[in-house]
């Protein structure tokens, strides 16, 4: 993610043999720039209850467990392969020309 590295991937003074950690739960924005959309939709994942998500503290502060996001990833895929294999696409994945 942005910002300085350092703490997070283990290469910080002292911490050279540590192995990096990752994050068991992220943040509306972390999941939005990993699946490359807005927080909006992922406020409406989590509305719907397609992606599982918990809320910390204070009022909109969301949580999503990394393997709830991957595992929404994984389904997302089946999906899309079911609908192009029956052919109900609506976007055309052939080349233009």
């Amino acid at each position: 993610m942005k910002g300085s590295s350092e703490g997070k991937t283990g290469k910080g003074p002292g911490a050279e043999d540590e192995p990096v950690k990752a994050l068991r739960f992220l943040t509306l924005r972390q999941v939005a720039e990993e699946l490359n959309t807005k927080e909006s939709t992922i406020r409406a994942l989590i509305r719907t209850g397609e992606i599982p998500a918990i809320q910390v503290g204070g009022r909109g502060q969301w949580r999503l467990g990394r393997v709830d996001v991957e595992t929404y990833i994984t389904a997302a895929y089946v999906r899309a392969a079911g609908d192009i294999g029956r052919g109900n696409t609506v976007v055309s994945l052939e080349e233009p020309g």
